[in-house]
């Protein structure tokens, strides 16, 4: 059964995306890839709506037991419905309505037996009680799991990080992008001399004994699995207050380890100038009554939302490097704050378009240099990410097989070029950063797809796109932009066209002299024009705006 629903599911890739298909056909998807990627009748049956999650964690053992409540919708009558938790956690019970229910385990998917149909338009909720040694992360944040760390005191120092392997490393949920929960409690049980620190705000924190606190933690906002979290530590906390060009007050949270507190008081206070920037840029943060809140992780960093996981170490740019040498900026609390945009607000449903939560980011970190430098600066600063593009595989992933296998990172740095081209494609500043406002407005606290993107811009331009988003997002390769040139006295007769197998390709691009380029329009057919007052010497193609290839003819 498995088999011929991934034989469909490939077939109708095939026939909506050749050239993608065609690029990963040497791939070899398991039935644990489809269960976890695929949205079957028993994920689709329901939509939660709240999980509740209260855990004990015991260091020593690197271990945690607990329950957590996963409230629901019935969206189609059902009799069964999917959860997802690794192999390596044990489940001991589930019940509905004080009675234990039959569940069966399929590599890392729970399927729960209700002993009746539940009906479409009802409500339910099961609790899952478990236990387990959950996966430790090899090399945090690029592989999942958690971090069993110590601070230079000796003092335990605890996080997690699941982006690509997903929630159900560490607790019971319905591991998959396109169903977020409105809201989530995180209750944890910790040892009394270390602080607790999860999503959204602390609610309550009580002494259960000498031995154990437990802090209670409430998200009031749609939040994916992935970005639900805890971070346990000898932390100090200190607050801020951002305030708007609207006197609105918003509530900067810090959590540090205690011997960092003064070098983190001064390190931080770049995060209003970054706040204060993609509020012009994209509205206000979104998550206002939540928060935003940074927490130092044993490791370098992750969006999580509203308790973004800070480890850079207090040091300029991404370790110390990554950016030109004459700015002044933190890496990660740019990248990550970002990411309360894309990625947390506006979310993908299947993480092979993972692209929307990373090129739209990586671009942000542009749009931030802009902001403090101008925007000479943000093309230099974008020049500087090219080496690291690829061209070797489509941003865009296969769908529905929970694919997180890119080689390399153009769904960053390709992606972020990409959206960089659009803008001078546009060619129209007031319309560029219009649309630019209007994907993060019209998709905020939604899950997404690549497609449904492509039509907003559509709708907003009132022009097919379409075309440039095919070529960038499902094809491996650049657009090459083939030319001859002719000088004929003071003028010189130009010959171009785009070579690309995306026929429709048809994106304008800049040329001539630098500082007085002249936009042409190139189709993937030949077509000719005279650039006046110009030398052989001083032609150029815009490339520092443009992601292309450029191939000069004899």
């Amino acid at each position: 059964m498995m088999k011929s629903l991934l034989l469909f599911f490939l077939l109708l890739l095939s026939i909506a995306l050749p050239a993608q298909r065609n690029f990963y056909k040497n791939y070899i998807f398991t039935e644990a890839d489809t269960l976890r990627g695929m949205l079957r009748p028993e994920r689709t049956c329901f939509d939660v709506t709240y999980y509740a999650l209260d855990l004990k964690i015991d260091i020593d053992q690197k271990f945690i037991a607990g329950t957590v409540d996963v409230a629901y919708h019935t969206v189609a009558d059902f009799e069964t419905l999917q959860l997802d938790l690794y192999q390596n956690m044990q489940i001991q019970q589930i019940t509905w309505q004080g009675s234990p229910l039959k569940y069966e385990r399929r590599h890392d998917a729970i399927f729960v037996h209700f002993p009746n149909l539940q009906k479409k338009g009802t409500k339910g909720k099961i609790q899952v009680k478990y236990e387990g040694n959950p996966t430790v992360a090899m090399r945090p944040p690029w592989d999942g799991g958690f971090v069993w760390s110590k601070d230079k005191n000796g003092k335990p120092w605890v996080g997690v990080a699941c982006e690509g392997d997903g929630a159900s490393l560490w607790w019971p949920c319905k591991d998959h992008l396109s169903d977020e929960p409105d809201s989530v409690s995180i209750k944890l049980t910790i040892p009394s001399n270390l602080m607790a620190v999860a999503n959204g705000n602390l609610r309550k924190k009580t002494a259960l004994d000498k031995q154990w606190t437990q802090c209670e933690w409430f998200v009031s906002y749609p939040i994916n699995t992935y970005n639900v979290t805890l971070n346990i530590a000898d932390y100090a906390n200190f607050k801020e207050t951002y305030t708007n060009k609207n006197s609105e007050a918003l509530e900067l949270d810090y959590y540090v380890l205690t011997y960092n507190l003064e070098r983190a008081k001064k390190h931080f206070k770049q995060t209003h100038e970054v706040v204060a920037c993609f509020e012009e840029y994209f509205g206000k943060y979104p998550f206002w009554e939540d928060g935003i809140g940074f927490v130092e992780t044993p490791y370098l960093g992750m969006e999580h939302q509203g308790a973004i996981a800070y480890g850079n170490q207090y040091m300029r740019g991404y370790l110390g490097g990554m950016i030109p040498k004459d700015m002044n900026w933190d890496y990660i609390i740019v990248h990550e704050y970002g990411h309360e945009y894309f990625g947390n607000s506006v979310s993908a449903k299947d993480i092979a378009e993972m692209w929307i939560h990373e090129s739209f980011t990586t671009y942000m970190e542009a749009i931030y240099v802009e902001c403090k430098y101008g925007y000479t600066d943000a093309i230099r600063y974008l020049q500087g990410q090219r080496a690291y593009i690829r061209n070797q595989e489509p941003i865009v992933g296969p769908l529905e097989v929970n694919f997180d296998a890119w080689s390399g990172s153009d769904h960053y740095y390709k992606g972020a070029w990409m959206l960089h081209s659009l803008r001078h494609a546009i060619n129209n500043e007031d319309l560029w950063l219009g649309l630019l406002k209007s994907i993060h407005q019209n998709f905020a606290y939604k899950t997404t797809t690549t497609q449904e993107i492509i039509a907003f811009v559509n709708t907003y331009m009132k022009k097919d796109f379409t075309p440039f988003f095919e070529q960038y997002l499902y094809h491996a390769k650049l657009p090459i932009f083939e030319y001859s040139l002719k000088q004929q006295g003071k003028q010189l007769k130009l010959r171009y066209r785009w070579s690309t197998p995306v026929s429709s390709f048809d994106m304008p691009i800049f040329v001539g002299k630098k500082d007085n380029y002249q936009m042409i329009y190139p189709t993937t057919q030949w077509q000719e024009t005279t650039l006046r007052q110009l030398t052989l010497k001083e032609f150029n193609v815009a490339t520092e705006l443009f992601l292309v290839e450029v191939k000069a003819l004899d």
